[in-house]
């Protein structure tokens, strides 16, 4: 695995040591990237070297940080072919453990937290993060304080329990949860893996990049559509291709990456068709797709400028296109879709309808999750009004410096 030769903040480009836990750089708040020597590893880590790897994340131990691994077998998930759609492609983040792609991340998150010896760990989650934190934790023998809002869906909130973590339901969105943790964090002796307040999430889900690259035999597709809350997975992914041009295994072309959000929180669309470089607040924020309902992604400045390099777009879609779209899913390709991950496919309705990708472009859709952690919310009458939602408070973000 690879020694860390830095941090560097995304803001400032400031360079911060590794060698003990950090949060984001002191100066600015910015979010920080983990560097490795990539110019050594070019000469010593050719792809090549990955054949018959175990098919997990850890297969790209070179580009990982040094650690031992708290691995539950995540990663490496299937890209299928549409059925439908011939240049289309669906990697289904839903086989990972704990059903979705939370599971790159806090593996990635608790394998540092346990090689610098923290102890408690604590995360505002709107669901699937605080489920694949406290399996984790559990796997590292460590305690997870887990902030959530009390209309998670309940698969979420049971995984957590029988895991063994310290759940805390709060009356009000996940600002209002990153709010408390931040209020508390000090005082409790608590360690914040909120979405990046700590580097390592990023290191994490930007394996679905090189995965996307090797399952694609180093070709990667025109596009890739995102569903977005905190947006870690796009932006690691970012990330990803930037290393694996500097490895030499790609060239410096880049897909066109889409950002992909529910219209009752769209904060990034909003932002990009305003032609911002962050983004606003969004108030009353409301959506059945729990990991969409995100007010403010603290690392908006990151996707945005990810999307305007990539010559990439935001959209928003409804509730009522997520559900057609699970559904459709489910029965035409035989996957069972968590809602923020059938928003891909109602944006890709939308996109090929528009002709910004055409039949021919080879397009990556991305289901996060499974939809059997969403029973309780699939399962609601058609046509019935959504459960009421908590208060919000406006408040800094997501997980925004307090």
């Amino acid at each position: 695995m690879a020694r860390i030769a830095y941090l560097e903040c995304t803001k400032c480009g400031a360079s911060i040591s590794a060698e003990h836990p950090q949060t984001t750089c002191p100066k600015d708040g910015g979010v920080l990237y983990a560097r490795y020597d990539l110019d050594a590893l070019r000469r010593s880590f050719p792809a090549s070297a990955l054949a018959g790897r175990t098919p997990s994340m850890w297969r790209y131990a070179e580009v990982m940080p040094e650690a031992e691994p708290v691995s539950l077998g995540e990663g490496f998930t299937p890209m299928l072919a549409s059925k439908e759609f011939p240049n289309v492609y669906i990697k289904d983040e839903g086989l990972n453990p704990t059903g979705s792609f939370k599971a790159r991340g806090l593996s990635a998150a608790v394998t540092m937290a346990k090689a610098y010896g923290l102890k408690k760990l604590a995360i505002p989650s709107a669901g699937n993060a605080a489920s694949a934190l406290a399996a984790y934790a559990a796997k590292a023998d460590i305690e997870a304080h887990i902030f959530m809002p009390k209309d998670v869906p309940v698969a979420n909130r049971v995984e957590c329990e029988s895991y063994g973590a310290k759940v805390t339901l709060v009356n009000g969105l996940i600002s209002e949860c990153a709010r408390l943790v931040a209020e508390r964090k000090e005082k409790e002796g608590w360690f914040d893996v909120s979405t990046l307040k700590e580097p390592f999430r990023v290191e994490g889900k930007k394996t679905m990049g090189y995965e996307v690259a090797e399952q694609l035999g180093w070709q990667l597709p025109q596009g890739i559509i995102y569903p977005t809350g905190g947006g870690v997975g796009l932006i690691g992914m970012w990330k990803a291709f930037d290393e694996m041009e500097k490895l030499g295994w790609i060239g410096s072309e880049r897909p066109q990456m889409v950002a992909v959000q529910s219209s009752g929180c769209a904060p990034i669309p909003k932002a990009w068709d305003e032609g911002k470089a962050s983004a606003e607040f969004w108030p009353n924020a409301s959506t059945l797709a729990a990991g969409l309902r995100v007010p403010k992604a603290y690392g908006d400045y990151l996707i945005l400028d990810i999307l305007n390099k990539s010559g990439g777009v935001a959209l928003a879609v409804t509730d009522g296109e997520i559900m057609d779209a699970l559904r459709h899913w489910a029965q035409v390709e035989g996957i069972f879709a968590a809602p923020e991950g059938a928003a891909a496919l109602a944006a890709y309705h939308k996109l090929h309808d528009s002709l910004f990708f055409e039949s021919d472009d080879t397009v990556v859709l991305f289901n996060t999750g499974s939809g059997l952690k969403y029973l309780d919310v699939i399962d609601r009458p058609s046509g019935s009004a959504q459960a009421e939602q908590p208060a919000s408070r406006q408040i800094g973000g997501i997980i925004g410096p307090y």
